[in-house]
């Protein structure tokens, strides 16, 4: 296993909150971190780009003091997530923030993260890097990235079609770094299966929209707790990239999730207007195929204690 010194006895499970965008916010992360596992929101979430500061120092305060005033719990840090895109605007004033906050992990995603990591090796951060194949992991390897998430089918946002057995283990012949799976995930025991399968840490984010501190309306909550797998739907129409959307919200929108078109990468656009939220992700609600498993809405540490208690069964239950 290479789990990066930063992460060695600072979780409660190996697990990170995966960042979703406009879900996660300084309350998720918090309340992540606080539990033991590391929480991460989207810079691009912080707006106006200002406010970015204002969450990083906010962040930083109750950290320190629920350490200080909780000595014998474990506090983990946390992780923004940069998107690293020509139509990222703000990618550049967004970093600059980072650095000089020295955020311990960034999530880069799309573009192979060279600029970037040098930003964050330079005060000693790690940086993740989001991939959905073997090609995209070479380029992120040869960036010098501290750890590889890989996207596998099944994950909410943008998922990849590869199977975990499958990607994982070509990555780990390449790469001696920190191995990071995502893709339909809810329980402690699938933290468990993913090191077994040989991923250093779990990266679980749908399962955390159905908690009291996700910024998410009521109704997006309610759909998780009520939708099973086969709601999903796989459809590169709302960003130009596929991605995994609940059914329902589709229908919601008035289309008709059976038949829509697809569109190109060049679609993408992570810009600061206000309409293109609305088009992907105010309306259109992202999921992974992990939905089945949720049957209620809880507070994140409730979430992660369960979580412990489950890996820690099956951990038991499994030992030769």
């Amino acid at each position: 296993m290479a789990l990066p010194e930063l992460l060695k006895n600072n979780l409660r499970i190996p697990l990170i909150g995966a960042p979703m965008f406009i879900v996660s916010g300084p309350e998720l992360v918090i309340a992540q971190c606080q539990a033991g596992i590391v929480g991460a929101f989207p810079a691009l979430n912080a707006r106006p780009q200002e406010k970015l500061e204002h969450w990083l120092l906010q962040i930083k305060e109750e950290l320190a003091a629920y350490a200080a005033a909780n000595p014998d719990q474990i506090v983990a840090p946390y992780a923004v997530n940069q998107i690293v895109h020509a139509s990222n605007t703000r990618l550049l004033a967004d970093m600059e923030t980072c650095v000089k906050h020295e955020v311990p992990i960034i999530i880069t995603s799309l573009r192979p993260p060279a600029d970037v990591v040098d930003a964050v090796h330079s005060y000693g951060g790690l940086v993740f890097h989001d991939v959905i194949s073997m090609r995209h992991a070479r380029k992120a390897i040869e960036q010098g990235v501290d750890g590889v998430i890989a996207v596998t089918a099944g994950a909410g946002g943008h998922a990849g079609p590869l199977s975990p057995f499958a990607l994982v283990k070509e990555i780990r012949q390449e790469f001696d770094g920190a191995i990071i799976l995502s893709g339909a995930m809810t329980s402690g025991a699938d933290v468990l299966a993913a090191q077994a399968m040989g991923a250093d840490l779990a990266y679980i984010g749908t399962r955390f929209i159905a908690t009291e501190e996700a910024n998410a309306v009521p109704e997006y909550k309610k759909m998780l707790v009520d939708s099973a797998a086969k709601d999903i739907v796989y459809s590169s129409l709302f960003t130009g990239v596929h991605g995994s959307y609940l059914r329902g919200s589709i229908e919601r929108a008035g289309l008709d999730p059976d038949k829509l078109t697809g569109a190109h990468a060049s679609a993408m656009d992570f810009s600061n207007s206000e309409q293109a939220d609305a088009k992907a992700w105010k309306d259109i609600w992202g999921a992974g195929q992990g939905v089945g498993n949720i049957h209620e809405i809880m507070t994140a540490r409730s979430l992660v204690m369960r979580m412990e208690d489950e890996y820690r069964l099956r951990a038991s239950e499994l030992a030769i």
